[in-house]
C-alpha cells in the first residue's frame, strides 16, 4: 500500500498551528526576531531547504552585526532588572512559560519533525525532557541558590540544531530561574521555528529573553565577546568551539563549551550479545545525530564473529524514512529509528566518507539502501542515508579520529588491553564511552584510563539532566560542567568552586 502524509501534519498545517499559538512571533510569510524586548520584523529570511522532503521554506531572518549589538545592550538592561526580581516571582514566571509549552507540546514536536527530521516519538521526547527537567529545577532552585547570585550580565546561548528543546530551551529556562537574562541565537541549519514558538511563551511569561537569527561570523563579536555578556553557553563542533574559546581567553568570562568527541564502545571478554544488540539498536535513534552517539566499536579480535552475528541483524532491522508517512489516515505516526540527516549536503558527505574509507582499503562490512526506507511516492530523498559500516578503516581516514554525526559506523579490531585503550581514546577527549565485558574488575580498570567524562559498563551513557552532571575531557569540553546543581553554579556567582574542564586543566578552578 502506498504511503501518505498523515492528515493535519503538512508543513502548512504545522506553521498555521504555530502562528495561531503565537501570532506575535509568526507572520504569514516569516518568523520574527525577539530583540529590544519585542518581536520585530527585522533581518533577511532567505530560503531554507527542509530535510524531510526537500521543500523550500522561509529561513531564519538574519540580522546585522549592529542590530545584534543593540539587542545585546538591551538584554543587559533586562538582565539587571531581572536579577532583582524575587525568586518566588521568577519561579512563577518560569512555571508559566513551561505550562504554555506543555499546552502546545504537539506543535513544538511537529516543528521539530519538519525542521530537523526527528521521528515523532523522539521529537516528543525532546520537548518532554526539556519541560520535566525544568520542573525538577523549580523544586530544587531555592536550595541551589543559597549563597549565590546572578552573573553580571546575560548568558549568551549558541547551540547546535539537533536538540533545540531539551538542551537549549532547558538551559535558558534554568538560567532565567537563577536570575539571569538570556540571549540566544537560532541555529542556521534548523530548529528556528521551534525556538521561536518556545520563546514566545517565555516572553509572554515575562522572562528576560532575546532570540536572534544571523550568520555566526557576523554576530560572533556581539554574542561572545560583548562586554555586556556574562557567560557563553556553546554547543557545537570543535572548530567553532576553538574559535569561541580563543576569543574568550583574555576576557575571564564564564563559559560552557560542549564540543564533539569520538565516543567508542569497547568489547572485551563479553558474552551477553542480546543485551548489547538492544543498546546498539537504541543507539541509532535520530541517525546518531547527537553528541553522545557511539559511531565506533573497538572489538576484541577473537570475539568479532559473535559481534558480527549480533551487529548485522541490528543494522538490517533499522526502520527509517519519512517521519510523517502512514499507510492510512487513521494510523498513528510511525515508530522509526531515524528520518533524514540534517541536509542533503550532509548525506552526500557521509556517502563520500564511506567511499573514501573503502578506497583506502577499509572493508565494506555493511551498506544499506534507501529502498529499505519508508517514503512517499516521488518524494525527495536527498537528505536520507541508509546505515553503513566499515571494518578497519584506514589510518588516513578523515573520520579515524572524529565523529561522523550520522548512521555511519566503523569497527577496529584489537588484540590487547593496550590496543583497546588506544582505540577507545582515539580522539582528544570524548563525552562518553562504554565497555561491554563480563569481567567487572576489567571494566572498572579500563574505565579509569578512558578519556571520556562518563563511562558505562555494559550500558551506554547519555547527556542526562536533573541530578546527573555532564561535561567532557580534553577538546570535547571547555569551561564549567553542567547538570544538576552544577548547571546552576555554572551560571551564578558565589563562594566555593566552579567545576569544569578549564584551560589550566584544573578540575576545580576558583570562581
Amino acid at each position: 500500500m502506498a504511503l501518505q502524509l498523515k492528515p493535519g501534519t503538512s508543513w502548512d498545517d504545522v506553521y498555521a498551528r504555530a502562528r495561531a499559538a503565537a501570532p506575535e512571533a509568526f507572520d504569514a510569510d516569516r518568523i520574527l526576531n525577539l530583540a529590544g524586548g519585542e518581536w520585530q520584523r527585522i533581518g533577511q529570511p532567505g530560503e531554507h531547504v527542509v530535510p524531510v522532503d526537500g521543500r523550500t521554506i522561509q529561513g531564519p531572518p538574519r540580522i546585522s552585526h549592529d542590530e545584534a549589538v543593540s539587542a545585546v545592550a538591551y538584554a543587559k538592561t533586562e538582565h539587571d532588572a531581572w536579577a532583582s526580581v524575587d525568586l518566588d516571582e521568577r519561579k512563577r514566571r518560569v512555571a508559566e512559560a513551561v505550562a504554555g509549552m506543555r499546552e502546545h507540546r504537539d506543535t513544538l514536536a511537529l516543528l521539530l519533525v519538519w525542521e530537523i527530521g526527528k521521528p515523532w516519538k523522539l521529537a516528543c521526547d525532546d520537548v518532554d525532557r526539556a519541560l520535566s527537567g525544568v520542573d525538577w529545577y523549580l523544586g530544587e532552585i531555592e536550595r541551589q541558590l543559597e549563597g549565590r547570585a546572578p552573573l553580571p550580565g546575560p548568558v549568551s546561548n549558541i547551540a547546535s540544531w539537533n536538540y533545540p528543546m531539551s538542551v537549549q530551551v532547558h538551559a535558558e529556562l534554568v538560567q532565567c530561574l537563577a536570575g539571569n537574562g538570556v540571549v540566544a541565537k537560532t541555529p542556521s541549519q534548523g530548529g528556528f521555528h521551534t525556538l521561536t514558538l518556545a520563546h514566545a511563551f517565555m516572553k509572554r511569561a515575562g522572562l528576560p529573553v532575546t532570540l536572534l537569527s544571523g550568520v555566526g561570523a557576523a554576530l560572533g563579536d556581539a554574542l561572545i565577546s560583548s562586554p555586556e555578556i556574562g557567560a557563553l553557553a556553546f554547543v557545537g563542533g570543535r572548530a567553532n568551539g576553538r574559535k569561541a574559546a580563543t576569543t574568550l581567553a583574555d576576557t575571564g568570562k564564564r563559559h560552557l563549551l560542549e564540543q564533539e568527541g569520538l565516543n567508542v564502545w569497547g568489547v572485551w571478554d563479553f558474552s551477553d550479545w542480546d543485551a548489547l544488540a538492544a543498546h546498539l539498536t537504541k543507539g541509532f535513534d535520530y541517525a546518531k545525530q547527537r553528541c553522545t552517539a557511539y559511531p565506533r566499536y573497538a572489538v576484541q579480535r577473537e570475539l568479532f564473529p559473535q559481534f558480527l552475528e549480533m551487529y548485522l541483524p541490528v543494522v538490517k532491522g533499522l526502520r527509517f524514512g519519512h517521519p510523517l508517512a502512514v499507510e492510512s489516515p487513521d494510523d498513528a505516526l510511525p515508530s522509526l529509528n531515524f528520518g533524514p540527516v540534517i541536509s542533503a549536503a550532509k548525506a552526500r558527505e557521509l556517502d563520500e566518507h564511506y567511499e573514501a574509507a573503502v578506497a583506502g582499503e577499509g572493508i565494506p562490512l555493511y551498506r544499506g539502501s534507501l529502498s529499505q526506507g519508508r517514503f512517499l511516492d516521488g518524494q525527495d530523498t536527498s537528505a536520507y542515508v541508509a546505515p553503513g559500516c566499515v571494518l578497519e578503516p584506514p589510518s588516513s581516514w578523515a573520520l579515524r579520529h572524529a565523529e561522523p554525526f550520522g548512521p555511519l559506523d566503523s569497527i577496529v579490531l584489537v588484540d590487547s588491553e593496550a590496543e583497546l585503550l588506544a582505540a577507545m581514546n582515539a580522539s582528544n577527549g570524548a563525552l562518553v564511552a562504554s565497555v561491554a565485558t563480563d569481567d567487572a574488575d576489567f571494566g572498572a580498570r579500563i574505565a579509569e584510563e578512558l578519556q571520556a567524562f562518563k563511562v558505562g559498563i555494559n550500558k551506554p551513557r547519555s547527556r542526562g539532566d536533573r541530578e546527573e552532571v555532564f561535561g567532557g575531557k580534553g577538546a570535547s569540553w571547555k569551561g564549567a560542567f553542567v547538570g544538576g546543581d552544577l548547571l546552576v553554579q555554572a551560571v551564578t556567582e558565589g563562594e566555593g568552586q566552579v567545576y569544569g574542564n578549564f584551560p589550566t586543566y584544573s578540575l576545580y578552578p576558583a570562581t
